[in-house]
């Protein structure tokens, strides 16, 4: 099989995924769709100018050539490279690579207390807190520091206040709004992705099947990002 032929199906590949991707309206060039995905795809803005000139020599493959001759074949190295991309945005990185933490948590009957001294041992500011080995909800530094600084401002017994169960504590806003459920199965790109959309984020959980009450595999948090992205270079 000629590179041409190779070169112009993980084109097509590409094309066809790129679309998907977008999920614009209208009919976009292929290189208006490169422009736009490079954007806020990683894998499309590190191939982007590679891309743009794999438009221009499809171009000239499919519009000048002739039924029984090919007027331009491709290089071994970038039909190579095109088929590496098509394969990347048709089978992106999941998230099952990535090697599982064991990621502490506590009982939604523990106290404040035992939340505040838990965070202190591993330096985690993000404690997912259990009911019957099922995830209810996640305790942050932010959510502890606004609650007794609220008990102080009311002038409630700290000590007291501390004995205050952890469930009573969580907000539902607060995974709403700081965090985001993701499956072992999604992709690397969406943890990324998660991040950029919403820059109040505090961590993307991932768990088995991407249900919030599901065992948790992974914690992410921004400074995971540079990871994520080497494994999409790679």
């Amino acid at each position: 099989m000629s590179n041409a032929i190779d070169f112009i199906s993980a084109y097509n590949t590409i094309d066809s995924r790129l679309r998907a991707i977008y999920r614009g309206k209208g009919n976009l060039q292929f290189s208006d769709l490169v422009r736009r995905c490079a954007e806020f795809n990683n894998t499309v803005r590190k191939y982007e100018d590679d891309l743009l000139l794999c438009a221009r020599l499809r171009n000239v493959i499919v519009h000048e050539s002739k039924k029984d001759r090919i007027i331009a074949e491709p290089c071994d190295d970038l039909t190579r490279l095109i088929g590496h991309v098509a394969e990347l945005l048709s089978m992106p990185p999941r998230l099952s690579v990535l090697r599982e933490k064991n990621v502490t948590g506590i009982d939604a009957e523990a106290t404040l207390a035992e939340a505040l001294v838990r965070i202190a041992q591993t330096n985690y500011s993000n404690l997912p807190v259990y009911r019957k080995d099922r995830m209810i909800g996640i305790l942050n530094n932010r959510r502890v520091v606004r609650v007794v600084g609220q008990a102080l401002e009311r002038g409630e017994d700290v000590d007291v206040f501390l004995q205050t169960p952890c469930s009573q504590i969580l907000q539902a806003e607060d995974m709403n709004r700081f965090y985001r459920v993701l499956g072992r199965s999604d992709t690397v790109q969406e943890a990324i992705d998660a991040f950029e959309d919403n820059r109040k984020l505090l961590a993307v959980v991932v768990t088995e099947s991407g249900d919030a009450g599901d065992r948790i595999v992974n914690l992410l948090t921004s400074a995971d990002i540079p990871m994520l992205i080497r494994i999409l270079e790679e």
